[in-house]
Order: C-alpha cells, then sequence, then structure tokens
C-alpha cells in the first residue's frame, strides 16, 4: 500500500496533529481548572466552617459573663453554708472578683435594700418578700427562682422528746422556737400548721432560721421547724424529723440583679452563675430542691 508523500498531504497531516494536541491542551487546562475550582471550594467551605466555628464559640463565651470588682450579695440565712461555697467557686473563675454577703432574714434584708443599703444582688427565701423589692423598682427584670426549700423539724441529738410530727410540738412540756410570721421560714411554718390542725404557742419568735436552729443547738427549746438544708448543714449537732404537711409549704428561692447595683456588670455575672450547673449541683447537693 502507498503513501502520499507530497507536500500537500504532509501539510494536511501537520495541521491535523497541530489540531490533535491543541484539544488535549485544552481538555488538560480544562481538567486542572476544575479541579481548582473544586478545591478552593473545598478550602471556602472550611474556611467558613472555621469562621462560624469561632462566631458560635464567642457566643457561647458571652453567655457566660466575666466579673472583676466588688459584689454585695444580700441573701437569705438559709443560703449561708451553700452560697459561701459559690462564692468562692465564683471567684476562683473571676480573679478580679470579690463577693461579700450579707446574710439574713430576707423581710429584713429587703427592707434594708429599699431603705438604700448598697447592694448588688438579692437572693430571697420567698417571691413575698423579693416582691416588695420589686414593686419598689428594685430588682433588674424579673426574679428568677434558682431553688426550693422544704420544712422539717429540728431536735437535739437522739430526739428525746420523741418528736415524731406536728402535733407533737404542741404536747405539754414541749418547747418550740419559730421565725417570726413576717419571715420566710416562718410564714411556711404557720401553712403547714394549720394544714396540719395544730395551734402552740412558741417560746421564741426568730429573726431567721438560723437563729431558730440555734435555739435547738443551745438545748433552750426542744424543736423548731427550719428548712431541711439548715439541718443537713448542722447534721453533727442537730436531727431532723420530716412531717407530709411540709409539701404544702415548699418556698420559691427568687434572685435578681439590683436596680442600683453598685456593680451592674458583677450582678449580671453572678446571678447568672447560680443558675449554672456548678451551681445548681452544690444547691443540691446541700439539700436544696431544682426550680
Amino acid at each position: 500500500m502507498s503513501t502520499d508523500t507530497t507536500p500537500t498531504a504532509r501539510t494536511r497531516r501537520l495541521a491535523v496533529v497541530a489540531a490533535a494536541a491543541l484539544v488535549l491542551s485544552l481538555g488538560i487546562t480544562a481538567c486542572g481548572s476544575d479541579g481548582d475550582t473544586k478545591s478552593s471550594g473545598a478550602t471556602g467551605t472550611a474556611s467558613a466552617g472555621a469562621t462560624a466555628g469561632a462566631g458560635s464559640s464567642t457566643a457561647a463565651s458571652a453567655d457566660v459573663p466575666k466579673a472583676s470588682g466588688a459584689i454585695t450579695v444580700f441573701a437569705a440565712a438559709s443560703l449561708k453554708e451553700s452560697f459561701t461555697e459559690l462564692g468562692k467557686k465564683f471567684e476562683a473563675a473571676n480573679p478580679g472578683a470579690k463577693v461579700t454577703f450579707n446574710f439574713g432574714g430576707s423581710s429584713s434584708l429587703a427592707t434594708s435594700i429599699n431603705s438604700g443599703a448598697p447592694a448588688d444582688v438579692f437572693a430571697a427565701a420567698s417571691p413575698a418578700t423579693m416582691k416588695t423589692v420589686s414593686d419598689a423598682g428594685g430588682a433588674v427584670g424579673t426574679p428568677k427562682t434558682f431553688v426550693k426549700n422544704t420544712l422539717t423539724i429540728a431536735v437535739p441529738k437522739g430526739n428525746p422528746k420523741h418528736v415524731a410530727g406536728l402535733k407533737d410540738l404542741s404536747a405539754p412540756g414541749v418547747k418550740v422556737a419559730l421565725c417570726a410570721k413576717e419571715v420566710p421560714c416562718g410564714a411556711a411554718a404557720q401553712t403547714a400548721l394549720k394544714a396540719a390542725g395544730v395551734e402552740l404557742t412558741p417560746v421564741t419568735l426568730e429573726q431567721d432560721v438560723k437563729g431558730a436552729l440555734t435555739k435547738v443547738e443551745l438545748g433552750e427549746v426542744d424543736a423548731s421547724l427550719v428548712y431541711k438544708t439548715d439541718v443537713k448543714a448542722d447534721a453533727a449537732k442537730i436531727d431532723g424529723v420530716d412531717f407530709p404537711e411540709a409539701a404544702k409549704a415548699v418556698n420559691d428561692y427568687p434572685i435578681a440583679a439590683l436596680a442600683k447595683a453598685p456593680n451592674k456588670d458583677g450582678a449580671a455575672a453572678f446571678v447568672a452563675y447560680i443558675g449554672s450547673a456548678e451551681a445548681q449541683q452544690v444547691l443540691t447537693a446541700a439539700g436544696f430542691q431544682a426550680p
């Protein structure tokens, strides 16, 4: 078979080869460009994801505000042990912050706040006492319930008077200490006694729950109505006797930053911390109930 070797034929062959090379080159370039586009797209997505992740982390951090400076907390006496521990934890997480507590009867603390006492946060043992502050415009926003607490009967170790329930508190010769009626633990005690149909005359009315508890510790009374948390905190010295009517006298504990707080950022941070999982674990371990 003969091969056409004329100049015209050679020219045609060269043109075909050149065209094929051009097509191949374009195909390779197109493939390379498509690969780069896909690679750039993947890089862009990763960057966007990293940026979004950073944004989420920042947002998460913003949900847990940091604090500095002095923070004064007015808190119900029954919170003393738990809040003292939480104050130390809060300071450890916020090296620039210093928390100072004023523990006492919620009603007297509310009166002090309404009278202008400098405070950043108020944690009360009942919504009624918090309401006196809120109604006076002293609370920021709506106070939030962070725990609940239930009454029990505190008796000396060994329960020498064999108190088994509320009715035993009215027995002859049994000396009882109660909180004053205007104090949350006193109001709760009156609710429980009414539910049990028990009337009694206490030998003393205390201005906070720790006062009522101390009367038992000192042997000045045979029993007092206090919170379960107080008995648990003082278990080495006293015993507790539960009674069914306590279910009708459960106290909600609200907390709020105060409108005239000298350290508004610190107040907001502390209130947020009390609602955290760490704080709630400490509070429930002390015998408080979750809200």
